[in-house]
């Protein structure tokens, strides 16, 4: 405990990239959070440290308890802190059971659930800002789950414009004509907990400038079809993959707890491709 972080109560670690932090932490079966500060939103809430109660709006990928069990945590902590209710986003089919748990919580608590929570399918759009939006999609898991991809907009002029002198692009924009359309630039996505077809499933994925992922099982010993069937991911699918991944910073966490975070370096280490491995953080 540091006199700057007066309360510290649960582990994260932090990496900046490309204009944007990181922060989190996943381990399988324990707990998984993460926060991105600029784009002041959160992704899952199997925790939550103090540090980050500030963040009001939260992306959750599904509702195992290792994804959501801070929720109740978080929205009491705001309340108490007298902060506006936060803004939390589930997988549909989860939405009417999540609010149950919120007001049973409510009567065990003797506190207010107070929280706008809302249902997300594939494909819904999220505006974050003028400048940022994010995207739905399906993951392959054991229960409905989602991830997200969050872009960054920009105003392109129309290539019929393109070369036009400065007045008449005036004259048009100023007579009512939509001169620019809009450019999409994937910078983070987030999967949560999948199998590969879930990573496979959205492009976008393999082309952020930063993406958040799974890696549960790296072991060889383990049985990929086993793995892909509860709804993960092994080192191996990474590998047959790594001319896909574009991005600029893959972390990659949510390791099993059978593994002692030497054993999942050392693997890694020694299996993954050079170019593969120099983007990969390994958070564990």
């Amino acid at each position: 405990m540091t006199p700057d972080r007066p309360v510290d109560n649960a582990p994260y670690h932090s990496i900046a990239h490309g204009g944007l932090t990181v922060e989190g932490w996943s381990r399988a079966a324990v707990q998984s959070y993460w926060r991105v500060p600029e784009l002041k939103i959160g992704f899952d809430l199997g925790a939550q440290p103090w540090d980050f109660m500030g963040t009001a709006t939260w992306f959750v990928s599904h509702t195992h308890l290792d994804h959501i069990a801070a929720l109740p945590v978080y929205v009491a902590r705001r309340r108490m802190m007298k902060m506006d209710p936060p803004v939390v986003y589930v997988p549909a089919e989860s939405l009417d059971d999540v609010k149950k748990l919120m007001a049973i919580m409510h009567r065990l608590d003797r506190g207010r659930q107070l929280a706008d929570v809302r249902g997300l399918t594939a494909g819904d759009e999220i505006e974050l800002s003028r400048e940022h939006v994010v995207t739905v999609f399906n993951t392959v898991h054991t229960i409905p789950s989602r991830g997200f991809v969050v872009w960054e907009r920009r105003n392109k002029l129309k290539d019929e414009y393109v070369g036009l002198a400065g007045d008449k692009i005036r004259d048009l924009k100023l007579s009512g004509v939509a001169i620019t359309r809009e450019v999409r630039i994937p910078l983070l996505a987030y999967t949560g907990d999948t199998a590969p077809a879930g990573l496979d499933a959205c492009p976008a994925c393999f082309d952020a400038k930063i993406l958040i992922t799974e890696m549960s099982f790296v072991r060889a010993a383990h049985r990929r079809d086993k793995i892909h069937k509860f709804g993960h991911m092994h080192l191996d699918d990474f590998v047959e993959r790594a001319d896909r991944f574009k991005n600029e910073l893959i972390v990659a966490a949510h390791f099993s707890t059978r593994y002692h975070p030497n054993e999942v370096r050392k693997i890694l280490d020694n299996k993954l491709p050079a170019e593969l491995k120099a983007k990969l953080k390994v958070w564990v």
